[in-house]
């Protein structure tokens, strides 16, 4: 193959990709059989099924199961807004991007105690196996699952204080500022870092995804006084929500 030259299965994938982008194959329509593509492409049954398994993983097509392989609808991504705090507000950032979008989001979340893994623990600035106050939550709009999220905390912090557990007590619900104002503790700074990775399957399960589906991670941490406090993966489904940064200049 010469240099630059693609494999037969892409240029096969890149032709039926541009079919479906520009509405010659709508959503909802079944792809070409394999033997169809064999044949309209002048490639073997090998080449078809991995151009095939190409759109799938992209996420432009979906088998059914009996029926064949079909187009999907195409969402439109919505935006999930990252601002910054905001201390008039004395919400979570859920609550505040609701209230700036205008939606109507409800929640759902659970928290258990455990010890830090390796990693969560790097993140903290404590030792494995430290204990931690873990939170799940499920965030839906207009009763769709659209975001997952669990926080971890260290119970060295918030352990024996009235905001030990997230979503209970005076300050359920509050964000992380408020709940650890309320025990003399002033979060200064926050850090997020996004990346990219394949959904794992219990994720895509929750939000409505397929195996191989693209899920955005961004991973927060608050810090008081150089200590976190708090750290957080927040996952979203990278084909119907794109994360949007507005952010302050000092």
């Amino acid at each position: 193959m010469a240099f630059g030259e693609q494999p037969a299965y892409l240029r096969v994938a890149s032709d039926l990709r541009e079919k479906i982008v520009d509405g010659t194959l709508p959503p909802h329509t079944r792809l070409p059989s394999q033997a169809r593509i064999r044949e309209e492409y002048g490639v073997s049954d090998t080449v078809a099924l991995e151009a095939r398994k190409v759109l799938m993983a992209e996420g432009l097509v979906e088998g059914r199961s009996g029926s064949g392989t079909y187009v999907r609808e195409r969402p439109v991504p919505r935006r999930i807004a990252r601002s910054g705090y905001r201390p008039e507000s004395g919400a979570g950032p859920f609550r505040q991007e609701q209230a700036a979008e205008g939606a109507r989001g409800t929640w759902e979340s659970r928290s258990e105690q455990e010890g830090a893994s390796a990693e969560i623990a790097e993140r903290l600035g404590i030792e494995p196996g430290d204990r931690v106050m873990r939170t799940r939550y499920v965030y839906r709009d207009a009763g769709e699952p659209m975001m997952l999220s669990t926080s971890w905390e260290p119970l060295a912090v918030t352990g024996r204080t009235p905001v030990m557990l997230p979503e209970e007590g005076p300050l359920g619900g509050c964000g992380v500022v408020e709940r650890m104002a309320a025990i003399d503790l002033v979060v200064d700074n926050v850090a997020e870092e996004v990346g990219a990775r394949p959904g794992l399957a219990e994720e895509l399960l929750t939000l409505g995804g397929v195996p191989g589906h693209v899920v955005m991670v961004i991973a927060r941490t608050y810090y008081a006084s150089g200590r976190a406090v708090e750290t957080a993966d927040v996952v979203v489904p990278a084909d119907r929500y794109r994360v949007a940064y507005h952010l302050p200049v000092k």
